[in-house]
């Protein structure tokens, strides 16, 4: 229940604010999410599905084992429209939205799919998500938006493709895809011999080594991670008006976390995921046939450089045709005017940059919904 303080901070603000369509000023924006959270903290509590009937198939075969399983945590809200969140390599889906987190509840619950640190299984995730999706629709009447950002939105994109092939469309509310990377050919162009990007330079290893990888490729990828994150970090004076100073700790603590956890196999089985993903053919836009017929946002950030290759077939194919995946789909690019260009999936430190179009697209949502119960 929110407080006479919170509720009256958060009364006076202009309703434009409150529904997440603008920002407001940095040092407002941290009291007010700080204030809130000292009266309802960000505890995401393990959940446990009702329905898991093809998460238990596919471990009843051996398939995969309870190690690759995801662990799914939830912030449950009584708001119409939950959201699932799918996560890039690193940070945790409980930390990559985190700036994003009181928006999103304020339309419904919101359930984390954190990966594994120990091995990974793309199947078993696919089979956790169709079971929460049906779950959610089933039990709760409430379709779902999914939220799926750089290495996730590769995943949603392939369980989209699988469940159109078995004729099996989810009932989704809608979806969000933030900076798409959706095969090995979006960070690395067939034939470069130096990758132009830190993930590239990342990844290579990995892919070039096929079953002999050294272990010791581990603690590189785990620096190079770590310099990604620390990058965005370094601007002390535009961390001021994005998080506190406890805040900051935290997540630091956070991401350093997982990133030192994720193990040999863990990294070397994420890896393989990507690798198993097929890149849109140069066609596609016209050869392809609709993954889902729901409402979409697709949103690049104004400087994906750092991470995409410059002829990225996903970014061509969803920047310049989304219609022929998402009939519904629409492309924005995120940019700033001031300060340090918006990066590749930076929820966290482009937070501000990010809200504005992912709130308008929920308050569209709420919108068409209330015209069809009209």
């Amino acid at each position: 229940m929110a407080t006479p303080l919170l509720s009256s901070l958060f009364s006076s603000l202009p309703l434009a604010v409150q529904m997440g369509r603008l920002v407001p000023a940095g040092p407002f924006r941290i009291l007010l999410r700080t204030t809130g959270h000292k009266f309802r903290p960000p505890r995401p509590s393990q959940f446990t599905p009702a329905i898991c009937h093809r998460q238990d198939a596919l471990l009843a075969r051996g398939a995969a084992g309870p190690h690759q399983l995801a662990t799914v945590r939830l912030e449950a809200r009584a708001g119409p429209v939950p959201t699932i969140v799918l996560g890039g390599f690193v940070p945790d889906a409980t930390e990559a939205v985190f700036l994003l987190r009181g928006m999103l509840l304020r339309a419904g619950s919101l359930y984390y799919f954190n990966y594994p640190r120990r091995g990974f299984s793309s199947d078993l995730l696919y089979a956790q998500l169709s079971d929460l999706v049906d779950e959610l629709n089933l039990r709760h009447g409430r379709p779902p938006v999914i939220l799926a950002i750089s290495f996730g939105a590769g995943l949603l994109l392939e369980w989209l493709k699988r469940t159109r092939r078995q004729e099996n469309q989810p009932n989704l509310r809608g979806l969000v895809l933030v900076s798409p990377v959706a095969c090995v050919e979006d960070l690395l162009p067939p034939g470069e011999t130096r990758p132009s990007t830190l993930l590239g330079r990342a990844l290579k290893p990995y892919l070039e080594a096929g079953s002999a990888v050294d272990p010791r490729l581990v603690e590189k990828s785990r620096t190079i991670f770590q310099k990604m994150f620390e990058a965005g970090a370094q601007n002390k004076e535009a961390l001021r008006t994005i998080l506190g100073r406890a805040e900051l700790q935290d997540l630091r603590s956070a991401v350093r976390e997982t990133i030192q956890q994720i193990d040999f196999q863990g990294a070397c089985e994420r890896i393989q995921s990507l690798r198993q993903l097929e890149a849109p053919a140069a066609d596609a836009g016209t050869a392809v046939q609709p993954l889902a017929d729901v409402p979409t946002l697709i949103l690049y950030a104004e400087k994906e450089d750092a991470v995409l290759a410059e002829r990225s077939p996903t970014r061509r194919l969803l920047a310049h045709t989304p219609a022929a995946w998402f009939p519904q789909g629409e492309h924005r690019l995120v940019t700033r005017r001031q300060g340090s260009p918006v990066q590749h999936a930076s929820l966290i430190f482009h937070g501000a940059d990010f809200q504005p179009p992912i709130a308008q697209f929920y308050e569209r949502l709420k919108s068409r919904k209330a015209r069809q119960a009209a």
